[in-house]
This record gives C-alpha cells, structure tokens and sequence, in this order.
C-alpha cells in the first residue's frame, strides 16, 4: 500500500507501484464495451436489414450485462479478480467473434442472433468494478484514492468517447464485423494483462458468502443504499437529457451535428468535472457532498429547458456535465468505503447497474413526455428527478451525520468519518 501523499495528485496515483500498468490494462479491455456494441449494432443491421431487430438484438445485449453485473461481480470477489475474469473475459470473447461469424451473413437469423447476443452480454467481465477494487488495495490515503477514481472516471468517459471513433475507422476500411472482432480481441487481451499483474494478484478472494449483505445479488441495504439511489436518479436524468436535446435540435430544424456538439460539451464537462473533483481537498464527508452534486445536476438540467437556442444549450450541457462525474466518483468512493468485506466489487457493481437502469428508464419516460408535454416541461422533470434522488440522499446522510462505516486493518467493522 502507498504511504499517505501530504499533496496527492493524478502524478501520485500513477506513481503507485503497478498502478500505471494496472490501470492501463484494464483501459485496454474497457475500450471494448466502447467499440463492441455500436459495431454490432451496425453488423446486425446490415445482415438483417432491420433497425427493429437491430433494436432488439442489443436490448437483450444491455440487459443481460445489465441485470447479470452483480452476480458476475460476486464471483469475482468469492473467486478473485484472476480466477473470475479470465474465463469470463474468454467465453465473452469467444461469443462476440461467434457473434460476428453469424452477422456475416445476409439474412441471419433473428433468433439466433438475439439468443447469442443475449448470453454474450450475460458474460462481459466487471472491468471497471474489478479496477476501482483494485484501486483500493494498491491506495492507503483517501484523498490519493480519491484522485484514482477521478483519474479513472474521467479515462472511461474518454473510452466511451474514442471507442466509437475507433469503429468508425475501422467500418471505413472493413465491415463493422471486423469492429466486433476487434472489440473481443480488446476484451481478452486488456483482461489477460489485468489479471497479470501483481497488483491484482495481491487481491484475496473471500471465498464462499456468508448470509447477509454480502450474499450473491443481494440488493444493496444500509449505507449502500445511498449512492445506488442517487446514481439511479442521474442515469435517468441523463438518459432523459439525451433525447430533449434531439427534440430541442428538431423542433429548431437543426441537424444531428448540432446534437452531437451539445452532447460532446455534455462530455467535455463531465471530464473537467472529473479532474477538478480530483484536484479539490475536501472537507465536506463524502455522503453529505453526493446530495449537494446531485441536486446541482438536477438544478442544471432543469434550467437547461429555458435555453432560447443551441449555443445556449450546449453551455448548459457543459455547466451539468461539470456535475456528472463529480457525482459518480463520489457514489463509487461512498460504495467502497461501505462495502462489507468480500463485497467490494459487488458495490462498485450495483452502481453501474443503478446507472444503467436509470439510463433505461429515463430513455422510455422522456419519449413518452416528449410528445404529450411542452419540452421546457419535460427539462424541468428531467431534474426534478435527480433534485428527489438529492433529497433521499441528503436525509439518509443526515440521519448517519455523514459517517460512513470502512474499514480497517484493525477492525473492519468499526466506523470513522473520512474528510475526503
């Protein structure tokens, strides 16, 4: 473990013995959930010749690497990082090339393409849960740990970024079923150099689960609940978000680049955000600063409605991209801190999936409201949900005074405030 840094900054934390080749294998096998899905969407697309199978295909593709990032992420602390990832990353790479093999074909099945593309996405390995883990073995002092999970929340945002940029380079000199190749050659290779290294090897199994919280699937209880909430509240709000700035360039008779300049300063934000979030020696405990990111996201959002035109929206979007990381980093510092031994990378895990599943939902809500109400309206509802995620935060944060329990090397379950 690193000896406490008087002024840890992102210099600090790659300077950590195995972080910087850690770090950079699993940005490596990450990138493939940035490349994999849009190049098989495209693959399915065109050896189908239907959006809507298109469409169905990769639902079941998200949902099931939804629904399923627990239970994968509870192997991975009952059996360790290296006897969990390794054959997960391996079959989940094996299904997309058998996945590409089929979509080469025109006229593929939609069946087979939708029950292959299902159980693919049932065994895509908890990167991002496993290094954030990792990070909290390889980090002693809190406010360098802090700076790790910015450092790594603003690399996945950039991952997401360039993945399908990547793509679009690729189906320009192939077709997209060479992206999908190459998004399992990613996944294996970035996971075999992850599970390679010394620092994961330093991370025990727990072994079987006792009964409790730390039972496979278990839905978060306690002081995890927190987070999950708030983090569900965001994925919603955004999703929603998403869609309000399509209805907002098309009510205009603007274009998709408009679009996709408000949604890249949404992401230009969000990595400012993320850096500054990193910079900053908080004093304010971590569970009374998630409300407080939280609502000004929402506050943002909200506002975001009364724009009168693009340019004004895009600022708007990098003022509440500002909020956006900041909030998840902190969600993911809260859920490390509380998680009960054996349990770690089952609540970095549940984050995700509140996200994801907030995504979902946000996505469906805000095209049912878009029709039925004046789109200002639906920007005000669209915060109005991260504002009563804020609120459930802020109350139960109060009722624990801001303490969140962690552990320690004398006895995990004692408790203690971390000034972060």
């Amino acid at each position: 473990m690193s000896a406490p840094s008087r002024r840890p900054s992102y210099a600090a934390v790659l300077r950590v013995p195995h972080a910087r080749r850690t770090f950079l294998a699993a940005l490596l096998g990450r990138l493939s959930y940035g490349t994999a899905p849009l190049a098989l969407m495209l693959a399915v697309t065109r050896a189908t010749g239907s959006y809507a199978v298109a469409g169905v295909v990769m639902a079941l593709f998200g949902a099931f690497g939804v629904l399923l990032s627990p239970y994968r992420a509870a192997l991975v602390d009952r059996y360790g990082p290296r006897r969990a990832l390794t054959p997960m990353a391996l079959l989940y790479a094996g299904l997309l090339a058998a996945l590409a093999m089929v979509s080469r074909q025109p006229g593929a099945s939609a069946v087979v393409l939708g029950a292959t593309a299902a159980v693919t996405g049932a065994c895509a390995p908890p990167l991002g849960p496993a290094m954030r883990t990792v990070w909290g073995e390889l980090v002693g002092d809190r406010r360098l740990l802090q700076r790790a999970y910015s450092l790594d929340g603003v690399a996945e945002e950039l991952l997401y970024v360039t993945g399908p940029l990547l793509v679009g380079v690729v189906i320009g000199v192939a077709s997209p079923t060479v992206g999908v190749l190459l998004g399992a050659l990613l996944v294996s290779a970035g996971t075999l150099a992850f599970v390679g290294s010394p620092a994961v090897a330093a991370v025990r199994p727990a072994g079987r689960p006792k009964s409790g919280p730390s039972t496979a699937g278990s839905l978060p209880r306690g002081p995890l609940v927190q987070p999950v909430v708030v983090v569900a509240g965001l994925g919603l709000s955004l999703a929603a978000l998403d869609l309000l700035v399509v209805a907002f360039a098309a009510a205009r008779d603007q274009g998709d680049d408009t679009v996709a300049w408000v949604l890249a300063a949404l992401a230009a934000g969000s990595a400012v955000g993320g850096l500054l979030n990193g910079a900053v020696d908080w004093r304010l405990p971590a569970r009374l600063r998630l409300p407080l990111l939280a609502a000004c996201l929402g506050l943002t959002v909200a506002a975001a409605g009364l724009a009168p035109g693009t340019g004004t929206l895009a600022l708007a979007a990098a003022l509440t991209g500002l909020f956006v990381a900041p909030t998840l980093i902190t969600a993911y510092l809260i859920a490390d801190e509380a998680a009960p031994p054996g349990f770690r990378t089952r609540a970095g895990a549940w984050v995700n999936t509140a996200f994801n599943a907030g995504s979902s939902t946000g996505a469906a809500t805000a095209g049912l409201l878009v029709e039925r109400l004046p789109l200002g309206v639906c920007f005000a509802a669209a915060g109005t949900v991260a504002l009563a995620a804020a609120l459930v935060a802020a109350l139960a944060g109060t009722r624990r005074g801001g303490r969140t329990p962690v552990r320690t090397t004398a006895s995990p379950s004692s408790t203690e405030v971390r000034l972060l």
